[in-house]
């Protein structure tokens, strides 16, 4: 008889930063220390690290497609934007002239970066040493000649530490993950959260011994190691209600009611042409938000006019006369955008981004909004611009859309000037919504959450504040009721519409249109049917 049946169980506590549950033999993910092989020339280990960073680049991009969201997109191009960057390579390449091996040389061109971000104030930038050091030992696999490790699926995971490249790379099938480091709203938590992967922080995996079975209840930040029969058969009656439960939520479809027969609009989130392959328009109201930095990100130029054109296009086709809500380049922050972002931003969710680097950029500016006037006369589109904070900044582009349609009607090209509406993420804006002319409004929770509690949602010791607050609600109360009353649209696409256990608290502001990534579109639906209206 296996010996571990007569060890007692033992719970160990954590954090939970992604719900849900798991029961496996525990696997730890040890870092391993990169042999890299030596050349005999400088000009070969010039090219071998040429080679590894290309090749590296390859594996990123390819991640990339295959991930298919935003936030694996974000994270990546971070890691992708850091390949091109000459400050970086050329440091290393100048070593390897010097006499260093190709490794050696990447190492000592790295770390320095690595250490800066890790001693760094701004929470943001600390988020980025791990990506760094992700970005680090890929380049050295693939120097040593190295394979990516390979994890069973059904497994819990358990290690110091997991870059998103490795989470992205990892079949995640009936298993979990259990981490000494990170936070809830860290880069891997929330890739874990997207997916269904239970996931808990802040346990101390030293005392967990390869192969033993555990049981992983994320939704109580618990691991319990060597569960009994009794655990064993709870969490099998708990799994199968969570199945019940999702299959309930998958049943909702068609169009969202509320327990009173009212409708509400549920809109998807995407980020490009993939995602809308495996999808039915007709279980939508339409993309509710388009985002179009995958057309930037992870590219040595920028897209042009014809390509981006395209791209809307088709996006339009799909949708099928339903509305298609396109954002304009929201760059900058977390979606650095290699020759386009300015690396050296001091605080970049409060520098240049959205409309700001836009307008600083008229000629990239200018060719987007081409585009979607070309795309608007083939379907029912929409334009919003992000991070919107004074009205002159609408205004503004406003004014260069208008010269783009007559552009292109002199050119005899058809073209249509669509709905313009703004991001409303800033306080600013939405406390003096008033003063704004948008044809329709579109609420970012997620920026407007941490705008509005000063608290970035990358510091993990203020996680709490990364939870709606009353003021957040009122804000949003705010901006609804003005557009109910001046007769426009408002909506919310940030991660809060897409929270079952807000739905309600949401639609008690007067949202009546939501749009959510496409995964969570059956929990909101059927979270929507069990709304009976506001208790006040």
């Amino acid at each position: 008889m296996d010996d571990r049946t007569h060890r007692a169980a033992h719970r160990i506590e954590g954090r939970s930063a992604a719900p849900g549950l798991a029961l496996g033999p525990l696997v730890r993910l040890i870092s391993v220390q990169h042999v890299v092989r030596q050349y005999r020339s400088a000009a070969e280990e010039h090219r071998a690290l040429v080679d590894a960073l290309a090749a590296s680049q390859e594996d990123l991009c390819a991640l990339s497609r295959q991930a298919g969201d935003d936030e694996a997109e974000a994270i990546l191009a971070f890691q992708m934007a850091l390949l091109e960057d000459d400050s970086l390579v050329a440091p290393a390449l100048a070593r390897i002239d010097a006499g260093d091996g190709a490794g050696q040389a990447w190492s000592a061109a790295i770390d320095p970066e690595i250490a800066s971000y890790d001693a760094a104030e701004d929470p943001y930038f600390r988020a980025r040493a791990s990506d760094l050091r992700d970005l680090r030992d890929r380049v050295l696999r693939h120097l040593a000649g190295e394979a990516d490790q390979s994890v069973p699926s059904g497994v819990i995971l358990a290690a110091d530490d997991m870059p998103p490249s490795t989470f992205l790379a990892t079949d995640w099938r009936d298993g979990g993950l259990v981490l000494r480091r990170g936070s809830p709203s860290s880069h891997v938590a929330i890739l874990a959260r997207s997916r269904g992967v239970p996931m808990i922080v802040g346990v101390d995996v030293d005392r967990l011994e390869q192969g033993t079975d555990a049981l992983l209840d994320a939704d109580a930040g618990l691991l319990i190691v060597n569960p009994d029969t009794n655990m064993r058969a709870g969490f099998s009656l708990r799994r199968a209600e969570q199945s019940k439960a999702r299959q309930a939520a998958a049943s909702f479809s068609g169009p969202a009611l509320t327990a009173t027969g009212e409708l509400v609009r549920v809109m998807i989130n995407v980020t490009g042409l993939a995602e809308l392959s495996v999808l039915d328009p007709a279980e939508v109201d339409g993309i509710g938000l388009m985002r179009t930095e995958f057309l930037f990100q992870g590219r040595e130029k920028l897209p042009t006019e014809e390509e981006q054109y395209r791209i809307y296009w088709r996006m339009l086709e799909w949708a099928a006369g339903k509305p298609v809500t396109i954002r304009t380049l929201d760059a900058g922050g977390d979606k650095p955008i290699a020759g386009l972002t300015q690396p050296g931003d001091m605080n970049p969710f409060l520098g240049v981004r959205g409309v700001r680097l836009s307008l600083r950029y008229p000629d990239v500016f200018r060719a987007q909004l081409r585009a979607l006037a070309r795309a608007a006369v083939a379907g029912n589109l929409k334009v919003m611009i992000p991070m919107i904070t004074v009205p002159e900044e609408l205004d503004r582009c406003r004014a260069l859309f208008e010269q783009a349609c007559d552009e292109l009607r002199r050119e005899g090209q058809k073209a249509q000037m669509p709905p313009l509406g703004m991001m409303v993420e800033v306080p600013a804006a939405a406390l003096t919504i008033e003063d704004f002319n948008a044809d329709f409004f579109s609420i970012g929770s997620n920026d407007l959450i941490q705008y509005v509690a000063a608290a970035s949602r990358d510091e993990p010791q203020l996680a709490d504040l990364s939870r709606p607050s009353r003021a957040v609600f009122n804000l949003i109360r705010h901006v609804v009721d003005h557009a109910n009353r001046s007769g426009r649209e408002a909506s919310l696409c940030g991660d809060l519409a897409g929270d079952p256990a807000q739905v309600a608290a949401l639609l008690d502001q007067g949202l009546r249109v939501l749009s959510v990534t496409p995964g969570a579109l059956g929990a909101v639906k059927a979270a929507i049917a069990n709304y009976a209206g506001s208790a006040a």
